[in-house]
């Protein structure tokens, strides 16, 4: 009788509910072994499960992925990640022993995108700041029904930095919407460009044109602050900038100055550092909002990441290509 396939859990407990609901598991068993009771964040006395495993589940909370874990696994044939990047959890030794990797970032990549395009429309009618007048109003005093003048998304110039993931499904979402959208990547050609809608630009181009500028970029040392004080001084006064991709992609003190300054704002679900220092002014500015990275699945969200996975598992019993599946050339380029 051949040997089912056995597939071990890697996630920490407070998302293993939200990612694999009952009804998921119940599929799950239908294709391998599991035991939802045994699930690690950490490596130490290496875990008996691990020697049958076939199949890692991963998570958020998965220890990195390494020669031990291999030594650990020595039946491990693929890690399926039920969340977005893996470029911190998976060694690059993983893919030299044959071990095939799949992430449901493509899963998770669709509530960054709906929480992007929720900020651009709040950032273009300048709701967190208004809001924050209209709380504040002395009483007794009108309160701040602003005309609303130059605010509002309708006939915008959109700037999309990265046409990733994420940025292509933002890229989807704006055509609905009275927009000009402008794009910077320097991997995509001007043919790409024509087939998704948009202008191809230099970023310094980008910047001066854009009423909004969305970030969609990987983390990557040529990145490193590619929106820094002299790009953020040429966006046009009352800019808005959304960062839902990684801190380290905008310059945090000229961010800080420009936003003080009252001449653009910010969405930001990243920062950099992360989270940022007690008391840093721009928690204090009317005109930035900050959210504590939460622009991907969470709470009800979390069943897509779960689902993906499920499905990719099947797809990788029967033989069929994965969708998530990551490839060694790409692991220094992803987000």
């Amino acid at each position: 009788m051949p040997r089912r396939p056995v597939a071990v859990f890697a996630i920490a407990p407070w998302a293993f509910d939200g990612v694999f609901p009952a009804d998921l598991l119940t599929r799950l068993r239908e294709l391998a072994d599991i035991d939802p009771a045994t699930t690690f964040t950490s490596l130490d006395g290496q875990p008996e499960a691990l020697a049958e495993a076939d199949i890692l589940l991963s998570g958020w909370g998965c220890p990195r992925i390494d020669a031990g874990v291999l030594a650990a696994a020595p039946r491990l044939r693929a890690v399926v990640h039920a969340a977005g990047t893996v470029k911190a959890l998976v060694d690059p030794v993983v893919f030299e022993r044959g071990v095939i990797v799949s992430s449901a970032a493509e899963a998770n990549a669709v509530p960054v995108a709906d929480y992007t395009m929720a900020m651009l429309v709040l950032g273009a009618k300048q709701a967190f700041s208004r809001a924050k007048r209209y709380a504040a109003a002395v009483e007794g005093t009108p309160r701040d029904w602003l005309s609303g003048e130059g605010t509002g998304l309708h006939d915008c110039t959109v700037g999309v930095i990265g046409a990733s993931r994420i940025g292509r499904l933002v890229l989807r979402r704006l055509r609905s919407y009275d927009v000009r959208v402008l794009l910077y990547d320097p991997y995509v050609t001007d043919a790409e460009a024509s087939d998704l809608g948009v202008q191809q630009v230099s970023m310094d181009e980008l910047c001066r044109r854009s009423d909004l500028v969305t970030v969609h970029a990987p983390a990557l040392p040529e990145t490193r602050h590619i929106l820094d004080g002299r790009r953020l001084d040429l966006l046009p006064d009352g800019a808005v900038v959304v960062n839902t991709a990684r801190g380290s992609l905008i310059d945090t003190e000229a961010l800080t100055r420009a936003c003080a300054s009252g001449r653009i704002s910010a969405v930001l679900d990243v920062t950099d550092p992360e989270p940022l220092p007690p008391g840093h002014p721009l928690f204090t500015l009317p005109n930035v909002m900050i959210t504590p990275h939460l622009a991907g699945a969470q709470g009800r969200e979390l069943r897509r990441l779960g689902e993906f996975a499920v499905a990719e598992v099947s797809r990788l019993l029967s033989g069929a290509p994965l969708l998530g599946r990551v490839e060694p050339e790409h692991l220094a380029y992803i987000a």
